[in-house]
């Protein structure tokens, strides 16, 4: 039947309704990252103040019941009422596009252009109390789900007082988990004391049990100087660049290291950008035209040689700070800057300046234009020696030694060398498979970091983890109930010990997998569950470029195998009542092969299997190349769950 449509089927959503209607449009999501936007667009508006040169000190509490409290000593959100007779206070927080930062001369730059941040935030929490200091009094105002239930009224007379808190809860029935990203949002303030030089920051997580306190005096060199702790750098000392064009302060720092991924942190106002934007292209044109020139004058290229963007940029660690009135950004989350002039104004601003301290500094200069040569001809070897693959298994010797030697090193920094091991698709499906029972016992083979065994917690009684490796054990001991140091060819465990044994992305690795299955089985109760999960190809079409991309990245892969292999190895070893599902999970790959086991040149010969991969894997097998280069993968998993019959 079809429905009248007319007059009456119009709806029109009154104050904050439309923020509580539809909140991942204002806020980005109703998960984690939610809520962590909430906390940042209040945060924002003390950085604002800070910006304004109003505004010395900023302190972010979490308390226990999960509310956070934001308090700035700036000059206080104005409580004098408007025309309308209603407080200024209240509309800025009752009110979408009501702000200072409208109109000309309260804000010179400002992260919260969009003038929905704040009252965003209240129409998203179950409660919110304003209080603010000001010309010599102090006020306090409450709302409810966006409502005001306690109008803002004057408390006490505070005669030198000023600035604003903001205490607040974020509605549990919109936010399913309604507790602040920890360690993000620890990430982001280190990042603003950073960015604001001399402005204070603390932070007091009571939930975590951790206050830490930043303030710098050294901004964005400093900043790079911090990210790059724990790489070795090319050059001593970051470069540091500034300079003015139209309005728009650009401050940048440079750093080439001798790691492979590029890592650009790039803000505007103190907001992070974390997909770029004008700013970063004009930062990248600076780079490709200040190197090459520099290395033109200074006859250090071949003949017509020239360098490509994303080979000067490899190993690079640039913070890149711009401050600019009315920038525009792609949404309310303010990931990309859209600004059109910004490109122009960075790229000239740092292309005079990057070119001027390369000439004043020959020593560094030649050591970062070798590093981007190096690069270069790196791709270029690895293109010229490129071959047709050959879809095989190699050969089945190996050393336990050399398990725990690569395993040992890329423990180290085992989480941020891959997207897939924290991937929340791919855990929760581990633990969808789970049917055992809540006081079930767990085993997690290979486990890693032990985040496979943890997706179960809350679904079992007690987990237990066996790795190779005393890193791996010391690492994954933060999730398990206990972890054993031990070989999964010959689990030291008796018989029937595992109501459950689970295992993710090892059997490929795994010279004849059978043996390790046969332990699994062996352990595993009569009646339990084996859940593994496995990456794999699309199809036999994209197998032999796929197992060419895997094994220059990781020597140790053996077994290119197949959603028909896995059930097949699994059915063999005794398992019945099969069931596959699927994930798909985007990788970056250019993350992925940044590891101390993959050479140079099988770095960029893995770039150019994807650049220049066949037509027909194309047709089968997503993947995307960024307009930098960068390339990000789409992986098949599949999580296979079965059991062992019951005697």
């Amino acid at each position: 039947m079809t429905r009248r449509y007319d007059a009456s089927s119009i709806t029109v959503l009154e104050g904050l309704e439309p923020v509580r209607r539809r909140p991942a449009m204002y806020v980005g999501s109703t998960g984690p990252a939610g809520v962590f936007n909430l906390v940042v667009e209040v945060v924002q508006n003390a950085v604002d103040e800070a910006l304004a040169g109003h505004c010395a000190s900023i302190a972010v509490t979490v308390h226990l019941d999960g509310s956070v409290e934001v308090r700035d000593d700036g000059r206080g959100i104005p409580v004098d009422d408007l025309p309308s007779g209603r407080s200024a206070a209240e509309v800025v927080l009752t009110t979408l596009h009501a702000g200072g930062k409208f109109g000309v001369g309260a804000y010179v730059a400002s992260g919260g252009l969009h003038g929905v941040g704040v009252s965003c935030v209240n129409a998203l929490s179950a409660w919110l109390v304003l209080s603010v200091e000001r010309d010599g009094g102090a006020w306090r105002a409450r709302f409810e789900r966006g409502e005001v239930v306690e109008p803002l009224v004057r408390l006490a007379a505070h005669p030198e007082g000023h600035g604003t808190r903001i205490h607040f809860a974020p509605d549990p029935t919109i936010f399913p988990d309604p507790i602040v990203p920890d360690a993000r949002l620890r990430a982001w303030l280190h990042a603003q004391a950073f960015l604001n030089e001399g402005l204070a920051i603390r932070y007091d997580n009571r939930l975590a049990g951790a206050t830490e306190a930043w303030a710098y005096a050294s901004g964005v060199a400093g900043f790079v100087a911090w990210l790059n702790r724990e790489r070795e750098a090319v050059h001593a000392d970051p470069a540091h660049l500034r300079g003015e064009g139209k309005g728009i302060q650009v401050d940048v720092a440079l750093q080439w290291t001798h790691a492979y991924a590029e890592d650009v942190q790039a803000y505007v106002n103190g907001v992070h950008t974390p997909q770029g934007g004008t700013h970063v292209e004009g930062l990248r044109a600076a780079l490709t035209q200040a190197i090459n020139g520099y290395a033109a004058s200074a006859h250090l290229l071949d003949g017509a040689e020239s360098i490509a963007g994303y080979d000067l940029r490899e190993g690079l660690t640039a913070v890149l700070s711009v401050r600019m009135a009315e920038p525009e950004f792609d949404g309310q989350t303010k990931a990309v800057l859209t600004t059109p002039a910004a490109t122009a104004v960075v790229e000239r601003v740092l292309a005079g300046a990057l070119s001027a301290w390369l000439v004043g500094h020959p020593a560094q200069a030649a050591a970062i234009v070798g590093r981007a040569l190096e690069a270069s001809r790196a791709r270029a070897a690895a293109r010229r020696a490129s071959e047709r693959a050959r879809y095989q298994r190699v050969d089945l010797d190996f050393s336990r030694d050399v398990y725990r030697e690569q395993f040992g090193i890329r423990s180290s920094n085992w989480h941020a060398s891959a997207r897939w091991i924290t991937d929340d698709a791919i855990l929760s499906e581990h633990a969808a498979h789970c049917k055992v029972g809540p006081d079930a016992k767990v085993l997690d083979v290979c486990c890693g970091s032990g985040v496979v065994g943890n997706a179960f917690r809350g679904k079992v009684g007690h987990i237990t983890g066996l790795d190779l490796t005393p890193e791996m054990v010391k690492l994954s001991r933060q999730r398990l109930d206990e972890v054993v140091q031990g070989d999964v060819y010959n689990i030291p465990f008796p018989e029937a010990s595992f109501d459950l044994v689970c295992n993710r992305e090892v059997l490929h690795l795994l010279p004849n997998p059978e043996r390790p299955l046969a332990e699994v089985f062996r352990v595993c109760k009569p009646g339990g569950q084996f859940i593994v999960g496995q990456w794999v190809p699309f199809s036999e079409v994209d197998a032999a470029w796929m197992f060419r991309i895997v094994k220059k990245k990781q020597p140790l892969f053996f077994n290119n195998l197949m959603e028909a292999d896995l059930v097949a190895l699994l059915t063999n070893a005794g398992f019945v009542d099969l069931k596959v599902t699927e994930v798909l999970q985007w990788e970056d790959i250019d993350t992925w092969i940044d590891t101390w086991e993959t050479s140079v040149i099988h770095r960029h010969q893995i770039r150019d299997l994807y650049h220049h991969a066949p037509a027909e894997v194309r047709a089968v097998h997503p993947f995307e190349i960024a307009p930098d280069g960068r390339i990000t993968d789409c992986w098949r998993w599949v999580v296979v769950s079965g059991w062992k019959p019951a005697e």
